[in-house]
């Protein structure tokens, strides 16, 4: 999960609820009523057994989380879905040349580890919604796997067409890169964690610390998400009885090659022994021996997956405690609850701080407290394979949704270290004035300023290594601007397709949970040794998101403060500008050296490089209508918060009316038309990318176009994200003047 992290903000202005001594004396009240131990408690449950989708442990959690928010006085119940998802029956994986070597297998289990043997019920290694097949061909090394290492293998002439080919995790999501190696003609793939990337060259490997032992395995989805998230064969609707389905076949986010993820000790053995150009730079790993492309006979590979694609029960357990004055409009919160093996750091370390929150909710409303708006929590199931059962609530519950949900809080996995924080930018404030009130367990400031801190430190130790835009705001001292949504956790159907603000919250950059990800030795003991000692910060979770709901529940309107997105969008603008010119520069240049020779000239022949490919030159896009949106939205955004934080002088029924116009607001960032490719996806200011898969992407029906060339999309999503932001800013000017009306 990639996040920015947020800073101190030393400017004072907050909502009225803000200043509220019962509200204050209400969140003390709340963070007296959090206990980490408890949480430590519900953790060892909870990772004790295999939690995938269908296994038995996954439903006997869900039954427990429901029995315990109706124990806490919340209105629970658990809705099914059901879905495809693919189980391997089974995965083979041999060397067969040089010699012949058996590879794969469960991983083995560690003696300091006690759930890492409790593996009878667990799912061997293998990745969710590949192609099935058996294939034997030559190997050849990818590194990442992405566009560019496919250039690079294109330079040197060497094709994956008919091969099998091995990328390493990291550079961009795992489900790329079996996807870009079957258009590029592949009929297999092998996905391994290397040594630089997540085990020995950032930590000593488990269990001494928290690093990937060799024989670790990441699994994960490779499910197209950058397509759609969510059950594949029911886009853009519930998985319940009735629902038209599509076939497997024709379902356009399943792979057609088998592909499986390997130990880098698997790995090693079938790279040493690859030929051709030798591999250098940051394209080589952190493997003790030389790299090389391969993709010839010297190295050839079995490979078989076969899996049981039935459709299978899931279960989101949902709580409500309905507001009392105003129950028509929600605040929902949400963080899965399944894992690929046990869980624990991911996601139960962010399971149990919800748990928490909603406890010590329920307390309060015991106490005689209720919320004004209408809480819903959730507890999502199938979130590891494709995002599935929070994708599946919100198509089911989609008009409801639409009309009623002001904000959807998510998180996820949770480790020891600073803020981390992604949203919608009109919630920047919000999110600022909460963490400010929060105290960081091992700094004991607040966790601003320890976020803060990091940053200015980063800068200076690691230079480059920290966002310039969130170095500035931090030397400021002002607000830190929110990380943008891309995907990989469970809000991508609530801000991308249905168009809700949303925030993502967590902490990290001290844990080495990266050790961990995705296998058998994601336990209890891990988290508790290695990400999060004590759970200080599964606690520090819930006091801050508890905030953020109570704040959003009871406050007297809308926590946004519309400049930060309108200087966000600005920024934005500015960029896909940059990107046309930078682009078109570059287009020239490579025309001058293609022209010159100058790639014959510095041919190297110990790794001769072809020429590149002409690529033609981007053209000079007219991007005036952004700019006329966007000096737009920046007036009317000023105009807005002025007359939002005098909100207290306005008449009680103004007021209302204001507070329904902004409500949906989010919403008009949306075009029912979608992306480029992919209607499933609306939003066209937040989008991963089809290229980054977590990693967003903004302005994106713009910004990707540019990058893939594909300028008539650039000049068509130029006039449709202009639009939409021209809406945007015409309903904050309807609201302004709603506010000068006469009474």
């Amino acid at each position: 999960m990639k996040h920015l992290l947020l800073t101190t903000a030393l400017l004072a202005l907050a909502s009225p609820a803000l200043a509220d001594p019962a509200s204050t004396a209400r969140e003390a009240q709340f963070d007296a009523l959090i206990s980490a131990p408890e949480q430590m408690q519900w953790l060892q449950t909870m990772s004790s057994a295999p939690n995938h989708v269908g296994s038995p442990h996954d439903k006997a959690n869900a039954d427990m989380q429901l029995a315990l928010f109706k124990q806490w006085g919340w209105d629970a119940h658990i809705e099914q879905f059901d879905v495809l998802y693919p189980t391997p029956i089974s995965t083979t994986l041999e060397m067969i040349a040089p010699t012949r070597v058996t590879l794969g297998g469960q991983e083995p289990a560690i003696p300091q580890d006690p759930t890492s043997a409790n593996t009878a019920g667990a799912l061997p290694p293998y990745v969710a919604f590949q192609g099935d097949g058996d294939v034997t061909a030559p190997l050849v090394y990818v590194n990442y796997g992405m566009p560019d290492d496919y250039e690079a293998l294109e330079q040197r002439g060497i094709s994956v067409k008919g091969k099998i080919a091995i990328a390493r995790y990291g550079g961009g999501w795992r489900g790329l890169k079996p996807k870009l190696a079957q258009e590029h003609g592949a009929i297999g793939c092998l996905i391994y964690s290397d040594p630089a990337n997540d085990s020995y060259a950032e930590a000593d490997p488990y269990p001494r610390g928290g690093g990937r032992p060799e024989h670790g395995v990441q699994r994960g989805s490779v499910m197209d998400m950058t397509t759609f998230p969510g059950d594949p064969l029911t886009p853009g609707i519930g998985a319940v009885p009735g629902a038209r389905r599509l076939t497997r076949a024709n379902a356009p986010t399943i792979l057609k090659i088998p592909v499986l993820p390997i130990s880098y000790a698997d790995a090693g053995k079938l790279i040493a022994g690859l030929h051709g150009p030798l591999v250098s730079g940051k394209e080589r790993g952190g493997l003790g021996m030389a790299y090389h492309w391969g993709g010839t006979d010297a190295v050839r590979v079995h490979l078989a997956v076969k899996s049981d694609w039935s459709l299978k029960p899931i279960y989101n357990v949902i709580a409500t405690m309905k507001g009392s004055t105003d129950p028509d409009h929600w605040i929902v919160r949400g963080n899965h609850r399944d894992g690929w093996v046990f869980g624990a750091a991911d996601p139960l370390t962010g399971q149990v701080a919800l748990m928490a929150e909603a406890k010590a909710l329920g307390a309060l409303a015991a106490q005689g407290w209720r919320p004004a708006r209408t809480i819903i929590y959730a507890s999502w199931d199938a979130e590891e394979p494709g995002l599935i059962g929070s994708t599946e609530w919100a198509e089911q519950h989609a008009a409801e949704l639409k009309a009623k949900a002001l904000i959807y809080i998510n998180t996820d996995n949770n480790g020891r270290g600073f803020l981390q924080a992604e949203g919608s930018h009109e919630l920047q404030r919000f999110v600022n004035s909460a963490a400010r009130d929060v105290t960081d367990p091992q700094a004991g400031t607040p966790v601003l300023d320890r976020a803060r801190a990091a940053l200015l430190a980063g800068h200076y130790l690691v230079p480059g290594s920290v966002d310039a835009v969130d170095y500035d705001a931090a030397k400021a001292g002002g607000d830190l601007p929110l990380g943008a949504l891309g995907s990989g956790s469970d809000y991508s159907a609530f801000l991308q397709h249905l168009g809700i603000a949303s925030l993502h919250i967590g902490f990290g950059g001290e844990d080495q949970a990266a050790g961990s990800y995705h296998s058998i030795y994601d336990s209890y003991t891990h988290v508790i040794q290695f990400d999060d000692p004590g759970l200080a910060y599964a606690a520090t979770l819930s006091k801050l998101v508890g905030r953020l709901v109570l704040r959003a529940a009871d406050g007297p309107r809308i926590p946004a403060q519309y400049g930060d997105l309108a200087r966000t969008v600005a920024r934005y603008v500015t960029e896909v500008e940059k990107l046309d010119v930078d682009q078109r520069e570059k287009d020239r240049a490579l025309a001058d050296i293609r022209r010159e020779g100058y790639f014959a000239l510095s041919k190297s022949p110990t790794d001769p490089l072809t020429v590149p490919r002409d690529r033609g030159i981007t053209p000079l896009l007219d991007m005036l209508p952004l700019d006329n949106a966007s000096d737009h939205l920046s007036r009317a955004a000023s105009a807005a918060d002025a007359m939002l934080a005098k909100g207290d002088a306005l008449p009680p029924a103004t007021r209302a009316k204001i507070d329904a116009m902004l409500g949906t607001i989010a919403q008009l960032l949306t075009d029912p038309r979608g992306l480029p490719g992919r209607p499933w996806f609306t939003n066209l200011v937040y989008a991963p990318g089809t290229l980054t898969g977590y990693g967003a992407k903004t302005l994106p029906g713009v910004r990707e176009a540019i990058e893939q060339r594909r300028f008539d999309d650039a000049r068509t999503y130029i006039d449709r994200t202009a639009a939409a932001i021209e809406a945007y800013a015409a309903r904050l000017d309807a609201a302004v003047a709603l506010a000068k009306a006469p009474a």
